[in-house]
């Protein structure tokens, strides 16, 4: 957003300093929530890129999972064409409503393609904590070569099992590789978000 826009936003334009803010999922474009911001709000909210509304019953900033961890972590803001409406185009922490929906209108936001992130969401959190026991921490501790190298064994695995005629040991092959590769995308410090943003500028 630029320092223009963000300056034509009119805070008093509804007569109590605040202003709806809608935020969208910036991967499925699925409506997440509607909020109110003053301009203290939508300050932080710029500043720390995670999303942070004024809470008219609290009667005070709230950021959304300051208590829970479910934070929507901001990627775009733009005003609407009156300059009196925001829309924010968030990557939701967890599910957005406080009664465990995806959304606060109680839409689903996640399809099969969506649980790669999930999945990739846990792979980081064992690259974090890393718990005892552990498959995908066990990895982490062999180090890269040993990771890409597994990546490797999986990939000859899926291409011998295409070869054959079962469809069950080719799926479960071609599920070993994607966990590895997303293991390695992991551990390079990278997202899946960030293959398929090269793939995206690729499809022309």
């Amino acid at each position: 957003m630029s320092k223009k826009n963000i300056m034509q936003l009119d805070f008093s334009k509804l007569g109590n300093g605040l202003l709806p803010a809608i935020i969208q999922d910036a991967d499925t474009n699925v409506v997440l929530m509607l909020g109110f911001m003053n301009e203290e709000a939508f300050e932080k909210t710029q500043q720390e890129k995670r999303v942070t509304f004024y809470s008219r019953t609290k009667q005070r900033l709230w950021t959304k999972g300051e208590e829970s961890g479910n934070f929507l972590e901001v990627e775009t803001i733009i005003p609407d064409c009156d300059n009196d409406t925001i829309l924010i185009k968030a990557h939701p922490v967890g599910p957005v409503c406080h009664t465990g929906n995806d959304t606060c209108f109680a839409e689903t936001n996640k399809g099969n393609i969506d649980f790669l992130v999930s999945l990739q969401d846990l792979i980081d959190h064992r690259l974090q904590t890393m718990p005892e026991g552990s498959y995908t921490t066990s990895l982490f501790k062999k180090g890269i070569n040993k990771i890409a190298q597994k990546v490797g064994e999986e990939a000859v695995e899926t291409v011998i099992e295409a070869k054959d005629q079962n469809d069950d040991l080719f799926l479960n092959e071609s599920a070993d590789l994607i966990y590895h590769l997303l293991v390695l995308l992991t551990a390079k410090g990278f997202r899946i978000e960030d293959v398929v943003k090269v793939l995206q500028g690729r499809h022309k």
